[in-house]
């Protein structure tokens, strides 16, 4: 005869502390993540304003193929995608230029554009306002500059 009794033979479950152990490990791992995201985030909206405002170029030089010169600061990067009511030849205008509406920028500003340009004499000013939507400060990122970190 065995002598294991009933008792001994019960499948143990998790105390209380063993649960909440577990719990704060779970807690600390997502906040340790969530820290981590934040920069990484940063850098690929970053990557990704400056990759659009380059896909610019383009429409832009076939923009100006047709019209002999870039959109005005007013008419916009809009100009693009609808023909400006103010151009000097109308019937030049084989747009539009972009496939789809003028994209905002990833933290869902328009672009800024402006004709002729601050920082360059033959080709538009274009930037997003960065990360915290002011124009003018240093995380700006504009077809002038290099893309920050």
């Amino acid at each position: 005869m065995h002598s294991t009794s009933r008792h001994s033979r019960r499948i143990r479950g998790f105390t209380l502390i063993e649960v909440l152990l577990v719990l704060v490990i779970l807690v600390i791992i997502g906040s340790l993540a969530v820290v981590a995201y934040g920069p990484i985030r940063r850098g690929a909206f970053i990557k990704a304003a400056d990759a659009q405002i380059k896909a610019f170029k383009t429409p832009l030089r076939a923009y100006w193929l047709d019209q002999g010169d870039y959109p005005t600061t007013s008419q916009g990067l809009e100009a693009l995608r609808t023909q400006p009511s103010d151009l000097a030849v109308p019937e030049k205008w084989n747009g539009p230029y972009l496939d789809s509406e003028v994209p905002l920028d990833p933290w869902q500003n328009p672009y800024r554009y402006e004709n002729p340009g601050k920082y360059q004499t033959d080709w538009p000013d274009i930037w997003s306002l960065g990360p915290d939507g002011m124009d003018g400060t240093e995380d700006d990122i504009g077809n002038w500059a290099t893309v920050k970190k």
